[in-house]
């Protein structure tokens, strides 16, 4: 396999200047850096991972932590790990996924053993026993989610109150005066992941500055759940029902109901859920949707931990970054009166 030495033979230059021109820690000159990347193209050559990490002592790897958990909705999940990793790519970092649900230990563990040079942190709960080793930990941690107490922290997501409010000024804007909202699984719920409880405060402001009545109702992937939430919800209605369905478990079963109690999404009822555009244009009734934006949250996590480690800052950082999100109507919600 060709070497740095190689690269620099074929460049003309000393095998310093290659060495500066792969990490960028000196200037050089436009026709130099020419030069050492064609010399790198026609070599084909690789930079030894192992070699680097010891001379730089960086390991250009970022622990990503998740704790695998039964309810979680893996579709979703992924969107974030895909985009995650790609966007590492870019920087020049690879990931390390950490699946294991080892808590705070799984935290030393990665960083002691110096397999990452950071870690991102997801499904944060608000009282997460993770924390307190993410704040005294010597290398930079993002979190992707808001724990009750932020402080000390770096922490990104989605603007889920900004969510939960533009659902029910939607849906109030389209005639609805009464708002059924299908929770989250009564797991996630009970675990009191911060994104649940800020939905939650969004639906609840906007309806008291609206004057309309939203209603929360048990969800989760169980039939009869969802079915006796949905006759809870229409028993309760004056005029023309609306649901809200944040959790992407929910969809297909609340769709079911409707259609086995005569209510057409759209004509009878309107529904918003969460999905991505492409599963939501191909539902038999395209699916108004709440765009979260998880791409776009995973690509600020990992430039804002990139920042930190280009910067070799230690911690601990603070800092809070909100998301804004987006909901997009489709055939699944009546329109507003026109002149509304």
């Amino acid at each position: 396999m060709p070497t740095s030495k190689d690269v620099a033979e074929a460049a003309g230059v000393a095998q310093s200047t290659v060495s500066y021109v792969l990490s960028g820690k000196r200037p050089i000159s436009e026709k130099t850096r020419k030069k050492v990347e064609a010399a790198i193209e026609q070599l084909t050559y690789q930079p030894n991972a192992g070699a680097r990490a010891l001379a730089s002592r960086k390991t250009r790897v970022i622990g990503l932590v998740i704790p695998f958990i039964p309810e979680l909705h893996m579709a979703s999940i992924m969107e974030f790990v895909s985009v995650i990793a790609s966007t590492a790519r870019q920087f020049d970092h690879d990931i390390l996924l950490v699946t294991e649900d080892e808590g705070a230990s799984g935290l030393r563990r990665v960083v002691g053993q110096q397999i990452c040079d950071g870690l991102i942190l997801m499904q944060v709960e608000g009282e997460d026993e993770r924390l307190p080793v993410a704040r005294a930990l010597n290398v930079p941690v993002v979190l992707i989610g808001i724990p009750r107490d932020p402080s000390g922290l770096v922490c990104i997501d989605a603007d889920f109150e900004m969510a939960g409010e533009q659902c029910v000024r939607d849906l109030a804007a389209a005639g609805h005066s009464v708002i059924s909202v299908i929770d989250w699984q009564p797991e996630v719920v009970d675990r009191h992941v911060n994104y649940v409880e800020r939905f939650m405060r969004g639906t609840d402001s906007a309806a008291r500055t609206l004057g309309v009545t939203v209603q929360h109702l048990p969800g989760g992937a169980d039939r009869d759940t969802i079915s006796a939430s949905v006759d809870r919800a229409l028993a309760r209605t004056t005029g023309v029902p609306a649901f809200i369905a944040p959790d992407g478990t929910v969809q297909d079963i609340l769709r079911r109901t409707l259609a086995s109690r005569g209510l057409t999404p759209g004509v009878d009822v309107s529904v918003i859920g969460s999905a991505s555009p492409t599963l939501a244009e191909l539902q038999p009734i395209p699916l108004s949707t709440i765009d979260l934006r998880p791409a776009e949250v995973s690509r600020r996590a990992v430039k804002i931990i990139c920042q930190l480690l280009e910067a070799d800052s230690q911690g601990p950082h603070e800092s809070l970054e909100l998301v804004p999100t987006v909901i997009t109507l489709r055939s699944s919600t009546l329109r507003p009166p026109r002149g509304a």
